[in-house]
């Protein structure tokens, strides 16, 4: 039983376990080898690939990625949170197996799965930072690890436009340090460029976005709206409702998908959640409403849940919400073809 909980905890919380805090600061000279993108083997997802993106709950829903229209840019979130074997500390090898391991069956399996009714997904390996570059005091070495994982993430959009785009519509999507990547690939290449043509939507999951970080793009205000983007990071209600603050943060409402405060969408609106056993939906478990520039969810219950201690839901704001992003996704994807 100890057992069963221990990994139902750890596929909610997609990442967690044990931190390994680095001891030096960062040296440009020990950062792991730089990805060739032109190599399948630097991708956790790529069309007419098998790979767990692919994978649907249950048998309700399909892979609909052969015949789709539109293409999904997927960015996973942090997943280095102990130390490496081999290489710095800093940032991850994407050749360490046991990263990519855990990446897969967390990230892969559980947020850029709920892409696949709407697009064709790309996730690139990138040397992503260690999870202490959020926390640490040492604020240089951790701009570095950053830089670095983000100078990957615009190499691998780079090698995806000149070999696998050909023109079509995308999606951006990232969660946490995935979607901090996201948010300033779309700021610095996308926004204002031709290439905004192209983009029918952006998800930046678990990422602060201030309502100042554009120009021109717009958050997503209805279900249906293109060439903007949505974000929330996602809270117990009790909690956020005493501790949220930030109001100059934009948050979306992953169930009825609009940014206005104060508009509560009960859990008979909630299509599903997909925690412990991939293959089962669990839907009506789950609240969302807006507030303060987090995302309030009324504890949802499920089958070990008495051990959802947090009140940080941070972890689960993809697949919390699962079967809505992935109707959403399909539902934009449609409206951009209009």
């Amino acid at each position: 039983m100890k057992v069963r909980y221990i990994i139902l905890g750890a596929l909610f919380f997609v990442g967690a376990c044990k931190t390994y805090n680095p001891h030096t600061t960062f040296d440009p000279k020990q950062t792991p080898p730089v990805p060739d993108y032109s190599s399948n083997e630097n991708w956790f997802a790529l069309p007419g690939r098998v790979d767990l993106a692919d994978r649907t709950p249950g048998t309700e829903f399909k892979d609909m990625q052969k015949d789709a229209a539109i293409d999904i840019f997927f960015l996973h979130p942090t997943t280095l949170t102990e130390k490496v074997k081999h290489g710095n500390v800093w940032n991850g090898d994407v050749a360490d197996e046991q990263l990519n391991k855990k990446t897969n069956n967390s990230s892969m399996l559980y947020q850029a799965s709920a892409f696949n009714g709407a697009g064709k997904i790309y996730a690139p390996k990138y040397r992503q930072a260690h999870l202490y570059s959020f926390f640490t005091k040492d604020k240089l070495s951790a701009k570095m690890a950053l830089d670095t994982a983000y100078t990957d993430v615009v190499a691998a959009f780079a090698y995806y436009l000149e070999h696998y785009n050909h023109g079509r519509p995308f999606i951006i999507a990232g969660h946490s340090q995935g979607a901090k990547h996201a948010l300033r690939l779309t700021k610095e290449l996308i926004e204002g460029k031709p290439l905004e043509k192209q983009l029918v939507a952006a998800y930046y999951a678990g990422w602060p976005v201030e309502n100042t970080s554009f120009k021109t793009l717009k958050p997503c205000e209805t279900p249906e709206q293109t060439d903007c983007y949505c974000t929330w990071r996602t809270f117990e209600r009790s909690y956020g409702l005493k501790k949220a603050t930030e109001k100059e943060i934009v948050c979306t409402n992953p169930i009825l998908w609009t940014i206005a405060p104060g508009n509560y969408a009960p859990k008979k609106l909630h299509e599903g959640a997909i925690i412990k056993d991939f293959d089962k939906n669990l839907p009506h478990i789950c609240d969302a409403e807006v507030f303060n520039g987090v995302l309030l969810c009324s504890k949802p219950k499920f089958p070990g849940s008495f051990l959802l201690r947090t009140k940080n839901y941070h972890i689960g704001d993809i697949n919390l919400y699962y079967m809505n992003i992935r109707e959403n996704a399909v539902l934009r994807a449609l409206s951009y073809k209009r």
